[in-house]
């Protein structure tokens, strides 16, 4: 610990204690009218050593200065300033442009110290629980990437939003991921950490700068000769296709952070947008509201029916991870989805994210469900609000994994010869090569069909282009065949 020792002496002692026999004495040469005279360059020098010794090692238990009474006077900034030495933070990049006397490198370490107090206090145990996720669960994202030093280092209030940021992954150690934005802007504010996550999920080394592309004569080289992704070219049957999408309105928060009347004036703007479609012969449809009161609300009944059918989401309270992240907050408000005619183009409002747009048939070539499901996002923003978009990461999602293309693109495909034991293991085992997911056909954490039917898709969100992600489809369906028929063998 720092203790600072101050009584009629003419001069401040300032003792680390615990971690070092390093003494720091008279740095501050204080009169008795309390005025101060500081050598600059021996604090640095003493900020310096300690700085490099130990903030390496465990920068969060290089307590705080103790700070005596007379609040605002330059006992208390000196305070504040060798607190500020004991945990290693960046004051030596000042020195350059200092002064013997600097008032404002005092006033600058004096709000560092406010952090670092915060640290001790507010947020000591999720702290504590983080060190412990880091030892007990090393694949939680979240905390193998959490850097102390990069949290003391920001102000209160973005201390105060990255703490939401992480919840779930602090409240529960079995994240994956550990991490959901609760503001458009939030990929950008806390690059520093959450740059780091990103890469590590994505397996991404070099740059990180997404391009939008749904322009499928951009991949010649992965078509087939007339352009058509057309599944009977490789022996099999009508399947069912599915490519969903999620986006974010940019004038909302995102859904973690979304209070109840944001959630009912988001629906509100979506209900306006979805009378548009409604009325276009294109599409028309009805949207089904859970929204008590309003004119599109359904029954209970209406309701069950809807999930049955996949139609409609489910209550999220029940997902631990979602409602630790403030996204199942709230329920049923703000919550619905728009249904086309055809019954082939859906979204849902209040997932996840803001929107789930999607486009599903069954049929046999991919274009067709992909081709109107650009379609379908581009009428979707022009009639409701501009989607949130980051110059890196692409279009913005609640979850890190989302983050780019936002993009899922499926198909529901037999393959009983790799399933024969029941289960997806093998599945996963031949598709994890192909770069393709392999999940049961009601979702995720669901199981197989029993004829073998699972729900495949490529991996890959971030980084990758949209014509890229349904090519890759085609080819994995190929791919994965020609491994069934080999298992048969």
């Amino acid at each position: 610990y720092i203790y600072i020792y101050s009584s009629s002496s003419k001069f401040v002692s300032v003792k680390v204690k615990r971690f070092s026999n390093f003494y720091l004495d008279k740095i501050f040469n204080i009169n008795k009218s309390g005025d101060a005279t500081m050598n600059t360059s021996k604090i640095f020098r003493s900020a310096s050593v300690l700085g490099r010794q130990y903030v390496k090692q465990n920068a969060r238990s290089m307590s705080t200065a103790a700070r005596v009474v007379s609040k605002g006077n330059q006992w208390q900034k000196a305070a504040g300033l060798v607190g500020a030495a004991g945990v290693g933070l960046t004051m030596i990049g000042v020195m350059g442009n200092s002064t013997e006397n600097s008032p404002s490198i005092l006033d600058e370490i004096n709000e560092r110290l406010i952090r670092i107090e915060g640290l001790l206090t507010s947020y000591k145990s999720m702290l504590d629980t983080i060190e412990k996720v880091k030892k007990d669960y090393p694949g939680n994202l979240m905390a193998k990437h959490f850097d102390v030093a990069y949290f003391a280092s920001l102000k209160p209030e973005l201390q105060a939003r990255l703490a939401k940021i992480i919840k779930s992954g602090v409240d529960n150690p079995d994240s994956g991921m550990g991490c959901y934005a609760m503001n458009p802007e939030d990929y950008d504010l806390f690059k520093p950490y959450l740059d780091a996550v990103i890469r590590d999920y994505h397996k991404i080394n070099g740059e990180v700068h997404h391009v939008t592309n749904w322009d499928l004569s951009t991949q010649k080289d992965k078509l087939p000769a007339d352009g058509k992704l057309d599944v009977t070219k490789l022996g099999l049957p009508t399947l069912s296709m599915r490519v969903r999408v999620g986006r974010n309105l940019a004038n909302y928060p995102l859904p973690g952070a979304m209070t109840k009347e944001d959630r009912l004036n988001m629906e509100k703007d979506m209900i306006k947008a979805f009378k548009k479609l409604i009325a276009d012969p294109a599409y028309g449809g009805t949207y089904y509201s859970l929204t008590p009161g309003t004119e599109y609300s359904i029954s209970d009944e209406k309701y069950k029916e809807l999930v049955k059918a996949h139609v409609m989401f489910k209550d999220m309270a029940a997902d631990s991870y979602l409602a630790s992240a403030g996204i199942a907050s709230d329920w049923p408000y703000g919550r619905g989805c728009y249904q086309s005619a055809d019954k082939q183009f859906i979204v849902w409002v209040g997932e996840e994210d803001h929107l789930r747009i999607m486009c599903m048939k069954k049929g046999t070539v991919l274009n067709e469900v992909f081709d109107r499901l650009r379609d379908a996002c581009d009428v979707v923003e022009k009639n409701a609000s501009k989607f949130a978009h980051s110059k890196d990461y692409g279009y913005v999602t609640s979850c890190p994994t989302n983050l780019g293309t936002g993009m899922r693109a499926s198909v529901h495909i037999k393959i009983p010869n790799l399933t024969a034991d029941g289960t997806e293991k093998k599945a996963k085992e031949v598709c994890k090569p192909l770069g393709l997911s392999v999940r049961g056909v009601g979702g995720e954490h669901t199981p197989i069909g029993a004829d073998g039917t699972v729900d495949i898709s490529p991996s890959a969100r971030l980084c990758i282009e949209e014509a890229e992600i349904i090519c890759a489809l085609y080819q994995g369906i190929e791919q994965l065949m020609e491994k069934e028929k080999a298992a048969k063998l």
